[in-house]
């Protein structure tokens, strides 16, 4: 089987097409803050600017806006779902160790904390691991292109 059908298999489960597309509606907002400024977010160019004053080079903080936004939009939609969950993955896992770890595990909750824990962090890799091993499930767009031979 070549590289790119192995890469859109996916079986006929409901399950995986919840996962994705709630990871990618959480995710989605997150990412039209970066990239539009939408519910006050700082935009393309402001995030840039935000993320090189924290240390971060700008080309990374250009993944990071790409994985977010249309990582999350080809999610929602199950098209290269692998290849949207690993960049999530990556992008989730690297936001808590630079920017939520030294705030603990949870979110806060009481106000207490100077910010948030790693907690949506883990959640968010979590849901784009399996993702990852299972692919976009039932009624995504990577199920229509691989046809519809596998379960």
């Amino acid at each position: 089987m070549p590289t790119f059908a192995k890469l859109l298999r996916t079986k006929n489960d409901w399950n995986m097409t919840l996962l994705r597309v709630v990871a990618g509606g959480v995710m989605l907002p997150h990412g039209m803050q970066k990239m539009l400024g939408w519910f006050g977010g700082a935009g393309f160019s402001g995030t840039i600017h935000n993320f090189g004053q924290r240390g971060f080079a700008a080309p990374l903080v250009f993944l990071v806006i790409m994985v977010e936004f249309f990582g999350s939009l080809g999610l929602i939609l199950g098209c290269l779902s692998r290849i949207a969950a690993l960049g999530l993955a990556v992008d989730m896992t690297v936001a808590a160790i630079t920017t939520t770890s030294h705030f603990g595990m949870f979110i806060n909750w009481s106000g207490k904390q100077k910010g948030e824990g790693m907690e949506f962090q883990f959640l968010m890799v979590a849901m784009a691991l399996a993702i990852l091993f299972a692919g976009g499930g039932a009624f995504s767009v990577d199920r229509a292109l691989a046809g519809s031979k596998t379960n």
